[in-house]
């Protein structure tokens, strides 16, 4: 039984409309909120501070299916190409405009992409979950193809600074300690990374700081300015935070017992597959994979999704971190 008295409460309500697969939330300190796209051509939708949507669609040559995205000073965002057997980094800009960024690893062609972010020095910071084709077959607890790359500001390649990762899903940069967090979401743990600069970036070695139980696949995360660590689980729909120590706080979760259940028990048999992913079972959440402060607080939590239309959100009494993107220059895309 879900105690009904979880530190969130129910979320205080839906924004956004006609969203396809919003699985990332950007949020930016004029209110804008940036979410993947994959209608037509694939893209952003962009919802401004009084709640309207409105798309970017990507003019390249072929569909793009960005999973996560980065927004970059003066506008352009970044989308990590999820397609079925390619990956790669993909810059849009305000009028559709398309060019690749970071299409190789270590000389080879990229896999499907799942998450980007830049940090403070413009470096382009990437997930790749699985090496293997279709990524479900890898939907195990043995999964251990993952990696986190890094590629320098204007290099077309990129270096892979973890490896063997169990299905490495968003990271975040945390510049002020030194440390660079992952969620592996079959592993089913939180990840934590020292992180050196001297020049190009390099990382410690893998410190597991929660590994988490039955019914929770962590995905999404984000930073508090109190140190804990917010991660939002699939299948679930649960919200998590953690403390540095690692001790795991249940702040929402909103399950089917039932699917949860079938899931579980697919997944401890290794047969876990997309028919266990691709239902909305909760009452209000719709699959629930990621989560961003928002509001001039940053005490508001828009929370993506694989399966909705729309973003829920919660209001809390925590801030998060401004992280790098908070403060850009939005240019022509703060224009249209």
């Amino acid at each position: 039984m879900i105690p009904d008295n979880l530190p969130l409460g129910q979320p205080g309500g839906w924004i956004g409309q006609d969203l396809n697969r919003p699985e990332c939330v950007l949020a930016h300190e004029s209110g804008l909120l940036l979410i993947p796209n994959w209608s037509d051509s694939g893209g952003i939708s962009l919802i401004d501070v009084e709640g309207e949507t409105r798309h970017i669609h990507s003019r390249y040559d072929f569909p793009l299916r960005p999973n996560g995205i980065a927004l970059e000073n003066g506008g352009t965002v970044l989308l990590a190409h999820l397609g079925d057997t390619k990956g790669g980094i993909y810059r849009l800009h305000a009028d559709g405009r398309t060019e690749p960024v970071v299409t190789t690893v270590a000389g080879d062609p990229m896999p499907p992409a799942n998450f980007v972010v830049k940090d403070s020095q413009d470096r382009i910071w990437i997930t790749v979950s699985t090496r293997l084709t279709p990524r479900a077959a890898d939907y195990r607890l043995s999964a251990k193809t993952g990696f986190i790359a890094v590629a320098e500001s204007g290099d077309s390649d990129a270096r892979i600074v973890a490896d063997g990762l169990g299905y490495a899903n968003e990271c975040v940069i945390d510049e002020t300690r030194g440390q660079v967090w992952v969620n592996e979401t079959f592993g089913r743990r939180l990840t934590r990374f020292d992180l050196h600069d001297t020049g190009q970036p390099a990382l410690d070695a893998a410190k597991l700081v929660c590994q988490f139980d039955a019914g929770t696949y962590p995905d999404g995360l984000a930073l508090d300015e109190e140190g804990h660590v917010w991660i939002s689980s699939i299948v679930s729909n649960r919200i998590i935070r953690v403390s540095p120590s690692g001790q795991a706080q249940l702040m929402y979760e909103d399950s089917d017992s039932a699917h949860l259940a079938w899931t579980e028990q697919a997944f401890l048999a290794d047969a876990l597959g997309r028919e266990h992913l691709d239902k909305a079972c909760g009452k209000m959440m719709k699959n629930i994979s990621n989560l961003a402060f928002s509001g001039p607080s940053r005490q508001r939590i828009h929370v993506g999704n694989l399966l909705g239309d729309s973003l829920p959100w919660f209001d809390t009494d925590v801030s998060g971190v401004a992280m790098p993107h908070w403060h850009v220059d939005l240019g022509e895309l703060g224009k249209r």
